[in-house]
């Protein structure tokens, strides 16, 4: 592809003197800067120099049908030029949000037929809460208002997505809301203890729920929110049955269930929703994002079943309204994104293609456990992970101070294959376009970059 010339001193410059990042590392920052990605295609992201990367992460968990799709930016700019914005505030709609509406009712299980629009993950799961209160308040139950979500869970960075999120090392310096949130123990199979199996494991961590009910009050009690895999805090698929069996405890003390799919919603399990189809569930809302345009264009999901609905949508005083919503609610290019989106996973059957490669990703991947450090390597299809241990045995991590993850993701920068750290793990989320070559230069890539990290180690006296 043809790429126009970029001035990367100066745009680093001004990236570094103005740019805020999510999640900026300041005590190195200023000194290194930003890496400017400036173009892309196919499974690939380009530098400002023309450095060609194999993007390993899909942008954030998002970009799904791959970069530089035409189809999808020709749809995006017929709709920006028929419509690019109209307010869907008190009874106007536009073509595609209705239309998306009814896709997604189509693609998700049981009842979950009504969808609530906004931009991002942390949106869908801020509406999903709102949405469960305002609900407890219509039938009279005021004081059931309390979360529970997971250690280590991720639900978003606004206010009360943060507050859910579990990962303590995201709260640094931050204020939360934590009388409105419990957590409960991370359902990390890789870090039960020794001699326990799998069962019994699973038996504890569905009693961590139900005690938190109990001890919280069932009365008190509103929901239980989920990533069907944790993403951010882990990429931990919980110990069989899990899902099914913390539902039906749900079901047994009426607290209400939410699935965060924002990162395994849209194919990256091999299913357009994993909860059903891959976990065997049905929850009560469903929170999408991410890969529901692939992210060409923000767009959220907050999808609530027609139970939830008929309470919400009666009046509750005489010209009382549903108070919710934001200026970009149903936004008509971003819904356009959505349809094009899902409409060429299925022209192209992208999901039935995860399922093809993804086991074979995941066995590639784990041909890296004979090495020194590579403790665990877990998830599944194109949602991976490799944690980083400082003793096989024991199961010790490194010193945070080390940066093993960050040390291995830059070894394999180098090499051009982006992957992300966070702290000792190692995440991948590749397209789902990916191919079998393309596995396979990751894994080696990836295997080049931890025996590095290791020699490096090594010559620190780190290992």
């Amino acid at each position: 592809m043809s790429k126009p010339a970029y001035n990367t001193k100066e745009l680093w410059r001004m990236d570094r003197d103005h740019y805020i990042h999510p999640w900026t590392d300041f005590s190195v920052f200023k000194e290194k800067g930003s890496l400017v990605i400036s173009e892309s295609e196919g499974n690939y992201v380009f530098d400002s120099d023309g450095k060609r990367y194999l993007d390993g992460i899909g942008g954030l968990w998002c970009v799904n049908i791959g970069y530089g799709n035409e189809e999808m930016a020709e749809a995006i700019a017929d709709q920006a030029r028929r419509m690019p914005y109209y307010s869907t505030f008190t009874h106007v709609t536009t073509p595609p949000a209705a239309e998306l509406a009814a896709k997604l009712a189509q693609l998700t299980p049981g009842t979950l037929d009504h969808v609530f629009y906004g931009t991002s993950g942390s949106v869908a799961n801020d509406s999903a809460i709102r949405i469960i209160h305002f609900y407890n308040n219509r039938l009279g139950r005021k004081s059931k208002k309390k979360i529970i979500a997971r250690t280590d869970g991720y639900h978003g960075s606004t206010y009360l997505a943060m507050t859910m999120t579990g990962v303590a090392f995201d709260h640094q310096g931050f204020d939360l809301a934590p009388d409105l949130v419990h957590h409960i123990p991370n359902p990390n199979p890789y870090r039960r203890p020794d001699g326990m199996s799998m069962e019994e494991f699973c038996d504890e961590k569905v009693a961590d729920l139900r005690q938190a009910i109990e001890t919280l009050g069932a009365e008190n009690v509103a929901c239980f929110i989920a990533e069907p895999i944790m993403g951010a805090g882990g990429v931990i698929v919980p110990p069989p049955g899990y899902h099914k069996r913390t539902r039906e405890v749900c079901d047994q003390y009426d607290v209400l269930y939410i699935s965060d799919e924002v990162v395994t919603g849209f194919g990256r399990l091999g299913h357009f929703f994993a909860s059903q189809d891959v976990f065997e569930f049905v929850p009560d809302m469903i929170t999408c994002a991410k890969g529901i345009s692939s992210a060409y264009v923000p767009l959220s999901a907050t999808i609530l079943s027609s139970e939830i609905y008929e309470v919400i949508s009666v009046p509750q005083a005489d010209g009382a309204m549903f108070t919710h919503g934001f200026t970009y609610s149903g936004h008509p290019v971003a819904c356009r994104a959505g349809l094009k989106n899902i409409e060429i996973m299925e022209r192209d059957r992208i999901c039935e293609h995860v399922r093809e490669v993804g086991p074979y990703f995941e066995q590639q991947l784990s041909s890296l456990s004979d090495l020194e450090i590579v403790g665990d390597v877990r998830g599944k299809c194109l949602m991976m992970c490799v944690e980083n241990v400082a003793n096989k045995s024991t199961k010790e991590l490194f010193d945070p101070a080390v940066n093993i993850g960050g040390r291995v993701a830059e070894q394999c920068e180098k090499r051009g294959l982006i992957i992300r750290p966070v702290g000792h793990l190692n995440v991948m989320s590749p397209p789902l376009t990916l191919s079998k070559h393309e596995i396979d230069d990751m894994v080696m890539i990836l295997r080049e970059g931890i025996v590095a990290t290791i020699e490096e180690l090594r010559a620190e006296g780190l290992l």
